[in-house]
Order: C-alpha cells, then sequence, then structure tokens
C-alpha cells in the first residue's frame, strides 16, 4: 500500500517535522540533484533549473549546487526570487550563488540537457502565468519537483498549460494529483524520497500487487469448496456478457459456474463452452418480475450471485427481489444496477458489490461519480463500491483504494464482464467484499497490460489472460 496525501497533509508534515526546514531542504535538493544523476546527467551537460520564489524553488537552488559540484554546467532561470527573510530558499539561493551557479531570471526558453522544474510545489492551483508557458512546450526531458508546475496536487487538473516530466520527485508520500487527472501522464516516473518528515495520514491508498491477495487452496479443496458463482444474465443480443463473467470467473479460480438465464436462451448457452453449466428460468427470452424466486432457487447451491452481465431491461423489481432474497455475497452490475431506482436495495445483511462505470453511478445515486461519492455511498448503504475508471477506486465507505493497474486498453466492449466475474470469484473463494473488490481490479487490470504487449485486447481475450 502506498499512501497518497493531498496539500494540506503536506504542509502538515512539514510543520510537525522535529528536523529544520534548512535540513529538510538540504535532503530534498540533494534527493533530486541524484535523480538527475540517475536520469544519465553528468559532467559538462547542461542543467536549467527553473526555480520560484518558494520552497519548491529553495530545492531547485540546492539540487542546482549539488550538480556545480559534480562539474555539471547548471544554470538558474528565476521566476521572482526568494524573499529576504533570512527563510530556507533564500539560504539556498544565497549557496548556489557562491557555489558558481549562474542565477538570473527567467526568459525566452533555452536549450539544455534536462530542465529542473522548480517552479511551484504541492500549493499550486489555477492557471500557470503566460511567461512560463513556452517552457512547457520544449523538447527536453524534464525532472519536476513534487508535482508538476501547472499540475493541481490534489485533483491532478491542468487549466491551461502544464510540464510533462519524465520524472517526478516528491517527497515522503506520492499526492493524490500524481495518480488523478492528468496526474499519471504529466508526472512521468515517480520517484517518493524519505526526507524525514513522519507518517503521513493518507486520503487515499494507492493498490499494489502485494493489497491484492488471491484466494488460497488448501490441500483437501474440491470445486464447491473453492467457491462457486451463479451468473444471473442473457437476454437476446446480450448473450456474450453472462458467458464473459460466467468464464472469467473460472479463469480467475472458482471451483463452479453456471449461467441462470430465461428459459429461451438455455440451447445457446448450453454450447457455447462445456465448462459452464446453465439452469433455465421460464420460456421466455427475457426474465419477468414474477421470475425472481425461480432464479433464487436455481442458484441456491453457489455461493456469489452476480447480477446484471446482459441482463437487459428487467424491473427493478426483480433484481431487489434477489437481493432481499439472496443469502449470500452478491456483485451488481451493468443492467443490474441500471435496473435500481435508488441505493436502497444495496442495504443488506450480506456482502454487496457493485461495478459501476461513472454513467452508472450517475444514474444510481443522482450525483456525479467522484471516489468521495463513491465513498459516501459506500458509507450510506454499507456496499462496497467499484467505480470503474482510470484509475478506478474501490470503497467500503472507510477506507478508499486507487487502482491504477488497467489502462486505455481495457476500452473494449465486454471487458467489464470479465471483472464482474473476477469479482464474484474472489468473494465466492472466502475474500472479504473490499479486498476481492480490489484483488480483481488490480488483476483485471494487469491481465490487460499484459496481453496488450503481444495482441489488441478483446474481452473473449481478456477472459484467457486473467488465468495466466
Amino acid at each position: 500500500m502506498e499512501p497518497l496525501i493531498i496539500p494540506a497533509e503536506s504542509h502538515r508534515l512539514d510543520l510537525a517535522s522535529d528536523d529544520a526546514p534548512e535540513m529538510l531542504m538540504e535532503r530534498a535538493g540533494l534527493g533530486v540533484a541524484l535523480t538527475a544523476v540517475e536520469m544519465g546527467i553528468g559532467y559538462g551537460d547542461r542543467v536549467i533549473v527553473l526555480a520560484g520564489k518558494g520552497n519548491n524553488g529553495g530545492d531547485g537552488y540546492t539540487a542546482a549546487r549539488h550538480l556545480a559540484r559534480r562539474g555539471v554546467q547548471v544554470s538558474v532561470r528565476a521566476f521572482g526570487y526568494p524573499r529576504g527573510d533570512g527563510g530556507p530558499a533564500r539560504a539556498a539561493s544565497v549557496a548556489a550563488a557562491r557555489a558558481g551557479v549562474d542565477i538570473d531570471v527567467i526568459g525566452e526558453p533555452e536549450g539544455a540537457d534536462l530542465i529542473i522544474d522548480a517552479l511551484y510545489g504541492v500549493g499550486f492551483h489555477g492557471m500557470l502565468p503566460e511567461p512560463l508557458v513556452p517552457w512547457t512546450r520544449l523538447d527536453t526531458p524534464v525532472l519536476s519537483i513534487d508535482v508538476p508546475s501547472g499540475l493541481d496536487a490534489t485533483t491532478g487538473t491542468v487549466v491551461n498549460a502544464a510540464f510533462y516530466a519524465d520524472a517526478t520527485v516528491t517527497f515522503q508520500a506520492a499526492k493524490t494529483g500524481h495518480v488523478l487527472g492528468e496526474g499519471p501522464e504529466r508526472s512521468g516516473e515517480l520517484f517518493v524520497l524519505d526526507i524525514g518528515l513522519g507518517e503521513p495520514r493518507p486520503t487515499l491508498m494507492l493498490c499494489e500487487e502485494i493489497d491484492a491477495p488471491w484466494p488460497i487452496r488448501t490441500r483437501h479443496a474440491h470445486k464447491w469448496s473453492v467457491g462457486s458463482v451463479a451468473v444471473v444474465g442473457g437476454s437476446p443480443g446480450l448473450t456474450g456478457a453472462a458467458m464473459l463473467a460466467a468464464r472469467s470467473a473460472l479463469n480467475t479460480g472458482a471451483g463452479a459456474a453456471a449461467i441462470v438465464c430465461p428459459g429461451a436462451l438455455q440451447t445457446i448457452y448450453a454450447t457455447m463452452d462445456p465448462g459452464v453449466m446453465s439452469r433455465a428460468v421460464g420460456s421466455g427470452d427475457r426474465f419477468g418480475s414474477d421470475d425472481a424466486a425461480a432464479v433464487l432457487d436455481a442458484a441456491a447451491r453457489y455461493d456469489v450471485l452476480a447480477i446484471g452481465p446482459g441482463l437487459g431491461d428487467v424491473d427493478a423489481a426483480f433484481v431487489e427481489a434477489l437481493l432481499a432474497g439472496w443469502d449470500g455475497p452478491a456483485v451488481v452490475d451493468a443492467d443490474g444496477l441500471n435496473a435500481l431506482t435508488g441505493p436502497d436495495a444495496l442495504r443488506r445483511a450480506d456482502d454487496t458489490i457493485i461495478t459501476p462505470h461513472a454513467g452508472e453511478f450517475a444514474r444510481l445515486t443522482g450525483v456525479t461519480a467522484s471516489h468521495d461519492a463513491a465513498a459516501r455511498l459506500g458509507a450510506d448503504t454499507g456496499a462496497t463500491v467499484l467505480l470503474k475508471g482510470n484509475p478506478t477506486f474501490v470503497t467500503d465507505g472507510e477506507a478508499t483504494w486507487v487502482v491504477a493497474s488497467g489502462g486505455p486498453e481495457l476500452a473494449t466492449i465486454g471487458t467489464g464482464d470479465v471483472l464482474t466475474g473476477m469479482v464474484a470469484a474472489f468473494a465466492a473463494g472466502g475474500l472479504p467484499a473490499d479486498i476481492a473488490a480490489r484483488s480483481a481490479a488490480f488483476h483485471h487490470g494487469t491481465a490487460g497490460a499484459r496481453l496488450s504487449s503481444s495482441a489488441i485486447v478483446t474481452a473473449t481475450g481478456l477472459a484467457a489472460e486473467v488465468g495466466r
């Protein structure tokens, strides 16, 4: 787990430190200089440090001093000079000048082997001043300090312009703006340096592989003991969605998977995959509001109910009756969510996991999708919310995780159905709802990235890849 903090927490850490601000700036600036060296900067190379008048600029002056001592041709182009009140940034600028660093006011862009962006820190918001905009357009490697200037460190938004950094050095903890909005593509490779600021209080937590476990099978396991999944779905023209969910559940480790479908579609499902069972309800090609009891009876042997893939237009009463009558974990997605008239049906004694994208979330709740709104929904209903997007958020209303393993390769029809099957399989394997959701989201993203290295990602390919 990597904590993600907001600027206010970064400021609190600075104020709470027992170390002098000058010492913190020295560690930060040295870390920036060493990162520049790791990027290939050495004796005789030309580096331009763009320095603001605050502590971010002070880190830049300190980095310039250390680079100059290594024989780097380093210059500082200042956008305002540090105040002459004896603060650490002022002292850093004086020390850089004494070390022979060329310091001048910022002007037109200049050529260099590396630009160190030390203009603004995590407190920046609004528009990047116009004199700085041309510098963001240079075809020169950029190393940003804390966040690329022009990027909001909380939201990852950019108003008019911002640097595209090849690498960003930040301190003590990554910021939420590094992973939200335009943060990932603007920040480049992110280096988090410990400069002795203490333990951060995270706003969000970034999911890493260690935070995404797989269920454990014992030596005595059999197909019904490792978890089973019943997918309620299928309608004319949408039969593939339920099959994708069932296949991915099996490939993620479920011991058994079945599709509970309208009776007229069972012949289709019986011929699609010999490993997926099917259970027919009624004789039509769509579920009616009176079919809920029969669906529950058909799914009774299974551990987890996944409602929604390819379900089509059904009455809210049908889905709400399933949720009310099912004893065990339930996963609700797609048409299952769209059928609900509001979040009230999500309040259940057993685990409930929903997997909406932004549009489905807005239809369900009446508010714009965000990690804050998802957390409020989780706290209000007790459901675990997996809000799909880039990044994806997983929250139970108490802790909110960011899953950034997915990429644009997943932007193809059916990949959400694969995710639904994975969530259901992890829950059937015994993982708590919040862990099942974030594990599925993480491995769904890594499988997509892995597959994209050798082929165009399709849902069918992804359903197979998740088991590799």
